[in-house]
């Protein structure tokens, strides 16, 4: 499956390009070598495939990536998201160029207005965010009624490699929340000490200082990326240096986020909580 192509593919050196450069960030930034190896070793099978890999996406899915070594769940929804739109969110994340708007501006059927209000409004990064708001009936858009949404589902499932699911939505699965409140308070504790590596984020950052410090860390089998909130609503309530906005991945699965506030009212204030679990159990002392 993996056999040298008679010529270079492009498309496919291009994904390939991207998977290095990534690993590259992740060696900058202090991650383990585990994750960037993962990349590397991807990068060396799509570099060498026979075919573009538009063209197994568009026959045979995702499952068609799938099937190739070192390729799991994860990297083929990357996959899918660079030969659709020519962009990696992941990639553009650590850099500093992340621009959800550009990037929900390449669906058909959205416009300016749509795309800035599923960036400011949705809280949404992603084409995969999208996908699992639509499917899960979270994503509550003014303007977007049913239709609009059966029509992102359709241009999503095609661009993205997949045929449109039937079944009931199945919950991703997300790592325990002490383990996501260790990641955020390891993460504050570098970032007070200056230890950690800082990039400087495009968005609301008009001086292109580089002030958002960036944390990699493993644990079981679970792989986080840690930065303090960098969101317009962050920016209006000076939470720049308090939310902290965690990306998550099992290995060959997809990446998920939360975000992690110090709770103002209730039974749980003063403590940290997982925005969104604050019902489970959260057994840390107040911040």
């Amino acid at each position: 499956m993996t056999t040298l192509a008679t010529k270079p593919l492009l498309e496919n050196i291009g994904v390939a390009g991207k998977f290095h450069d990534f690993a590259d960030l992740l060696d900058s930034q202090g991650a383990d070598g585990f994750r960037a190896r993962a990349y590397r070793r991807a990068a060396d099978v799509v570099s060498r495939l026979e075919r573009p890999l538009g063209e197994i996406l568009a026959k045979e899915g995702r499952d068609g990536l799938i099937a190739f070594p070192a390729i799991g769940t994860g990297l083929a929804g990357a996959i899918a998201e660079m030969v659709a739109t020519g962009r990696w969110s992941q990639l553009e994340r650590l850099r500093g160029d992340m621009e959800p708007e550009a990037l929900f501006r390449s669906i058909p059927g959205i416009g300016p207005r749509y795309a800035h209000s599923l960036a400011e409004d949705g809280q949404l990064e992603t084409l995969e965010d999208l996908e699992n708001a639509l499917r899960s009936g979270a994503l509550h858009i003014k303007g977007i009624g049913h239709r609009r949404k059966e029509m992102l589902g359709a241009a999503l499932a095609e661009r993205l490699g997949r045929a449109r699911l039937r079944t009931a939505y199945q919950p991703q699965s997300l790592p325990p929340v002490s383990m996501l409140l260790d990641v955020d308070r390891i993460y504050r504790e570098k970032a007070a000490a200056g230890v950690l590596r800082k990039i400087a984020p495009k968005r609301f950052n008009p001086k292109g200082e580089a002030w958002l410090p960036v944390l990699h860390a493993r644990h079981d089998n679970w792989h986080f990326t840690a930065f303090f909130s960098n969101t317009r609503l962050a920016h209006e309530l000076a939470k720049t240096s308090e939310w902290v906005v965690i990306y998550f991945q099992a290995d060959g699965q997809p990446e998920g986020r939360c975000t992690v506030v110090t709770e103002t009212r209730g039974p749980m204030a003063g403590k940290r909580v997982v925005r969104g679990r604050e019902d489970e159990q959260q057994l840390k002392e107040p911040v």
